[in-house]
C-alpha cells in the first residue's frame, strides 16, 4: 500500500509543479474568498489553520482576517518528543510564529495550547483528496494522528488539480468532512 500511495503522491506533485506562481496566487485568492464567505465560516469560533508549503494553497490572507474578527486561531506545532502535532493559539501572526519542524511556520513555544477536540473547524492540507473525503498526506501520519482527536468539522484545502476519483487508504487514515477548492465546496 505504501508504494501505491507513493506513486499517487508523485503523480499529484507533478501536477502541482506545473502550476505557475501566478496561477497558485490567483487560485489561493479565490479559495480564501470562498472560505470567508461561507456559512460554515460564520458559525466558526475556533479554527485550526496550517502554514502552507510553496506548492499548497496560501491561506494567509484568510488567517489575517480571522484574527481581526476575534475568532480563536490556532496552528499546528510539532511536539518532537511525542512525535505529534498539537494546536497552539496565534493572536499575532507577525509575532507568534517561528520557523519550526520541517522548516514550516508554527506557533512559538510560548503560544498557549488549544485542545484539538474543542476546535470548530480544522483546515487540512494534503497532497490529494477524493470525493469520499479520503486524504493523501505527505506520508508520515502526523495529520492523521492530529485529525483522530478532532471533533469539529474537518475541511480539506486543495487546488482543483488535487482532487482524485478515489485514493488508496489504510486503516489509520482519517477522512475529511468536506473539501474546499478555488471553484467549489465538496461535501464528503
Amino acid at each position: 500500500m505504501q508504494s501505491q500511495k507513493q506513486l499517487v503522491r508523485e503523480q499529484f506533485r507533478r501536477r502541482l509543479r506545473q502550476k505557475s506562481p501566478a496561477e497558485r496566487a490567483a487560485d489561493s485568492e479565490a479559495l480564501c474568498r470562498r472560505l470567508v464567505r461561507s456559512s460554515l465560516w460564520e458559525e466558526t469560533r475556533s479554527v485550526l489553520f496550517f502554514a502552507s508549503l510553496p506548492e499548497e494553497p496560501d491561506l494567509w490572507p484568510a488567517l489575517e482576517l480571522v484574527v481581526k474578527r476575534g475568532i480563536t486561531v490556532a496552528l499546528p506545532r510539532m511536539d518532537a518528543a511525542a512525535g505529534t502535532y498539537v494546536a497552539a493559539v496565534v493572536r499575532d501572526p507577525e509575532r507568534d510564529l517561528v520557523t519550526g519542524h520541517f522548516h514550516i511556520k508554527e506557533p512559538a513555544p510560548g503560544c498557549e495550547p488549544h485542545p484539538l477536540n474543542l476546535l470548530d473547524l480544522v483546515l487540512v492540507p494534503g497532497v490529494a483528496f477524493d470525493l469520499g473525503g479520503r486524504r493523501l498526506g505527505r506520508g508520515a501520519g502526523y495529520y492523521d494522528r492530529l485529525l483522530s482527536q478532532v471533533r469539529g468539522i474537518t475541511c480539506g484545502i486543495a487546488f482543483d488539480e488535487q482532487i482524485a476519483g478515489e485514493l488508496p487508504v489504510e486503516p489509520h487514515d482519517v477522512f475529511v468532512d468536506c473539501i474546499l477548492t478555488p471553484t467549489r465546496w465538496l461535501q464528503c
